[in-house]
C-alpha cells in the first residue's frame, strides 16, 4: 500500500507559475532594461538570511 502525503505547498508549481510572470514582465524588454529590472528586485524581494 502506498501512503500519499498531502502537500501543503507545491514548489515546482510554484517555480512555474514564477517562472512564467518574469518572463511575461520582460518579454518586450531591452537587454539593459531587463538588467535594471533585475538590479532593482534582487534587494526587494529578497529573503532574508538568518
Amino acid at each position: 500500500m502506498k501512503t500519499t502525503i498531502k502537500k501543503e505547498f507545491d514548489s515546482v508549481k510554484f517555480m512555474r507559475q514564477e517562472r512564467d510572470r518574469i518572463s511575461g514582465e520582460i518579454s518586450n524588454m531591452t537587454h539593459e532594461q531587463i538588467k535594471e529590472y533585475f538590479a532593482k528586485k534582487r534587494g526587494k524581494e529578497r529573503i532574508p538570511s538568518r
